[in-house]
């Protein structure tokens, strides 16, 4: 079977259910870069049909089972309402299903979350240990590989913060030369939202939730969400961060519980991919 990759891969879905699952090494090499195994595909094919079985259903369940709702507008952008609302409302049934259609992304978003390299706890700025940097040589490797064999990397965006920045520029050298990447300040690490539990070790003060929270969550809303429809094929991009954001960002993702994201462990160097996509 093999040991675990630091590999996870998750469908965000614009009206249905989601679906994440572990890769594993062995089965990397057989299945391509993100090793989307036959039990995954297997997975992919039971949330396809979801909107056919009990799973759609609210009155099966009793309140052994309490669910909440799928927020289908999750990321503000779903095609309802982005539609004029008054040209909707007096148009005749073609044209509201053209306007709706028209409004309806048709390609995926492919985002890439890459958690930075071992670092130096010790002195500023927190560079890469040599450790660091081999970690950042191979995941750049691993990139250059999904670029050639399976899906082309658009662009690379990274936190400011020193050690995602060395960790962004040597994978880079990995990738073609002339690859769009920016650096941006919104996605350094901080304290996205109260967790709970509470952990004893780490105990921002209240203040950091208000001012780093905000800035994370606009960060989210800035990277994830579903295609723009003026998008004309499906993209890849790779956003080398911080263990912080990128949990926070899966759990708003997938619409778990915000306050959930410390109960995630995100190792150095490890590959999150979201896969937003309207089918």
């Amino acid at each position: 079977m093999g040991v675990f990759s630091r590999v996870v891969r998750t469908t965000i879905p614009v009206g249905a259910a989601a679906y994440t699952a572990y890769a594993y090494k062995d089965e990397i090499a057989a299945d391509g870069i993100y090793g989307v195994t036959a039990p995954f595909r297997q997975l992919h094919a039971l949330v396809s049909t979801a909107s056919n079985s009990w799973t759609n259903s609210s009155s099966t369940f009793d309140s052994s089972f309490p669910r909440g709702q799928w927020n289908s507008n999750w990321d503000f952008r779903d095609p309802m309402s982005l539609v004029d609302e008054r040209k909707y409302s007096k148009a005749t049934d073609e044209e509201k299903e053209k306007m709706i259609k028209d409004a309806t992304p048709k390609f995926s978003r492919t985002i890439v979350l890459i958690r930075h390299g071992q670092y130096d706890l010790e002195n500023k700025p927190y560079a890469l240990t040599e450790l660091g940097r081999e970690q950042a040589v191979l995941v750049g490797q691993r990139l250059a590989e999904l670029h050639k064999s399976a899906q082309p990397i658009d662009e690379v965006h990274m936190s400011t913060m020193t050690r995602a920045t060395e960790t962004a520029n040597i994978i880079l050298k990995q990738l073609p030369s002339g690859l769009p990447s920016s650096s941006d300040s919104i996605l350094e690490e901080g304290a996205p939202y109260p967790p709970e539990p509470a952990v004893g070790h780490w105990r921002p003060h209240v203040k950091k939730f208000y001012s780093e929270g905000a800035r994370i969550e606009s960060a989210f809303r800035k990277y994830i969400h579903r295609a723009s429809v003026k998008q004309k094929k499906d993209t890849t991009e790779v956003i080398v961060c911080h263990a912080n954001v990128i949990r926070y960002f899966v759990c708003r993702a997938l619409q778990f519980p915000p306050e959930g994201w410390l109960r995630m462990s995100i190792g150095n160097t490890s590959i999150t991919v979201l896969i937003i996509q309207y089918r």
